[in-house]
């Protein structure tokens, strides 16, 4: 009987809950009625788009509250409200998301009011009808399950009226798809056109004048063997340089150390050389085969750049990086207790595409997006950071 109380004092929470988001749902009401008749008017048509914003917040709302008492997430398929008025005017009054979430608005204003005052009323012969019939008969109480019904019906038709039709989803996921391919490839564009100024001004100018001075060593060297010892010289310290270069443009491709010593090796390498006191834990929750090159490679420069983001710029003097792979999914985790206010650097306009592909915030979102992945930071003022890289790796 006690649990069944407390489970029925849960679903009275729920509801009432829901009770206060019909009450809000009247002023969502009022503003939606106010932004249409201020757009018809074209004095303050700005209002529209904010009020859509809004009304999003609510149905996210919602969503979570659907999610904690389901256990089961609702998604859902909004295009950004974003770019000139006129714009997003538009996208706010065609986007069919708008008026799922209109019906739910109206909807709730309904059902999460009369469900509420069931409840209360279900409570007081609830508690006398279930007292007896579980004192007397010793069987399961009746009554005030009913209270956990009326949750699942709320829940029942919150989901049905905000999730989005397969139709819309996968337009949406379209639209996501060509975006984060679009940027990939401008990036890739970008990528290759550094490592030809690279190779055009480093590697391949030390080999012309290394080719140069053997020449002059060449014919130097039954006149003056000195001279073009010295060339040989000169020389050889050129060829070194040249390594060097093609060294470091090769690791800006693909690092070696990531195929020779795996993802948690080279992390760990990184680590070493990054100038904090950085501490890796590895979590390998999967059997099978390493996740694919490209995931792995995303995964590196993903914590290169938030490793040197930190050293430069947070005044952090300790940072930790976590690598957790489970059979369909990469996940790494750089935490620094710095100064905080890098999430504004993902908040602005998109990076500069004829920047490197893994230079910034923005890079990272860039290599992570073309893997169909996510990234989140978090980074209040005043410090920690985290950044949190999600990728596909099933296989």
């Amino acid at each position: 009987m006690d649990e069944v109380v407390r489970r029925a004092g849960r679903a009275t929470r729920h509801l009432a809950i829901g009770f206060g988001l019909s009450c809000a749902c009247y002023v969502l009401l009022g503003l939606i009625l106010v932004g249409l008749a201020a757009t018809a008017l074209v004095v303050g048509a700005g209002m529209l788009p904010e009020t859509v914003m809004t009304v999003r917040r609510f149905a996210g709302f919602e969503r979570r509250r659907v999610a904690a008492w389901t256990g089961a997430p609702v998604h859902d398929s909004y295009p950004p409200l974003t770019g000139p008025l006129v714009e997003r005017l538009r996208n706010a009054t065609t986007d069919p998301s708008t008026y799922r979430d209109l019906r739910w608005v109206v909807a709730q204003l309904l059902y999460g009011l009369v469900l509420f005052y069931i409840a209360l009323i279900v409570w007081v012969p609830g508690l006398l009808i279930d007292g007896i019939w579980c004192g007397v008969c010793r069987r399961r109480p009746v009554v005030l399950p009913v209270l956990s019904v009326l949750a699942d019906l709320e829940c029942g038709w919150s989901r049905a009226l905000l999730t989005p039709t397969d139709s819309a989803g996968l337009a949406r996921r379209v639209e996501e798809l060509a975006e984060t391919r679009a940027g990939a490839v401008a990036a890739h564009g970008a990528e290759l056109r550094r490592i030809e100024r690279d190779l055009h001004d480093g590697a391949q100018a030390r080999l012309v004048s290394l080719s140069m001075r053997i020449g002059l060593a060449k014919r130097a060297y039954d006149q003056n063997p000195v001279t073009a010892r010295a060339l040989l010289d000169e020389a050889q310290d050129q060829a070194e340089e040249a390594l060097a270069e093609l060294r470091h443009v090769v690791r800006g491709i693909h690092p070696p150390v990531l195929t020779d010593r795996g993802l948690d090796g080279a992390v760990r390498a990184l680590a070493a050389s990054s100038g904090l006191d950085v501490e890796v834990t590895a979590v390998d929750a999967a059997e099978g085969p390493r996740a694919p090159a490209a995931v792995e490679a995303a995964a590196y420069f993903a914590v290169a750049e938030a490793l040197t983001n930190a050293a430069k710029h947070s005044g952090a003097e300790r940072a930790s990086v976590t690598l957790d792979r489970t059979p369909r999914l990469l996940k790494v985790l750089v935490r620094d207790e710095g100064c905080g206010g890098a999430e504004t650097a993902l908040t602005g306009s998109p990076a500069d595409p004829e920047q490197p592909l893994g230079t910034g915030l923005f890079g990272i979102r860039r290599r992570v997006a073309a893997l169909d992945g996510t990234v989140r930071v978090t980074s209040p003022v005043g410090g920690p950071t985290e950044i949190e890289v999600e990728l596909p790796c099933a296989w």
